[in-house]
């Protein structure tokens, strides 16, 4: 993991620890999932649908002239988004290497997420950030 890496994962474990309780925490997720940009109506469909979530979730990406891939997410479910934001922030930006040599599902159980989201929300991430891993070996492969 590189220090940009680290460094966006130490901001959101700070500001999780600064919160405190759970109800402030949800609502902050909240609130990075209404930071969002919009997502492209035209990537609302089965092609980006990401299977696996209870919830309809859809992510997007592409890989800029900078060879950094860029990601978009949308969901209809206020915490599922807000979970797309947090995924966001630490792979969006990045290299397709840089991407896969991110431990994602580490930095959830870091963030305390693990035992305070349903299975099923838990199970949804883990197939937003195996389509985000997905992407990126394709690029990368690609490269």
């Amino acid at each position: 993991m590189d220090t940009h890496d680290n460094t966006a994962l130490q901001d959101l474990i700070d500001t999780f620890d600064m919160l405190g309780d759970w109800e402030e925490r949800y609502r902050y997720l909240i609130e990075l999932g209404r930071k969002l940009p919009p997502m492209p109506d035209a990537e609302h469909d089965e092609a980006h649908l990401v299977r696996g979530c209870m919830s309809q979730v859809w992510l997007a990406g592409d890989v800029g002239a900078d060879t950094r891939l860029h990601l978009r997410g949308d969901s209809d479910a206020h915490i599922v988004k807000g979970l797309i934001a947090l995924i966001l922030t630490l792979t969006d930006g990045r290299t397709a290497q840089e991407v896969l040599d991110t431990d994602i599902k580490a930095a959830f159980a870091q963030l305390g997420l693990e035992s305070h989201l349903s299975m099923n929300r838990r199970n949804g991430f883990y197939a937003m950030v195996e389509r985000i891993r997905q992407m990126a070996a394709s690029t990368a492969g690609s490269a």
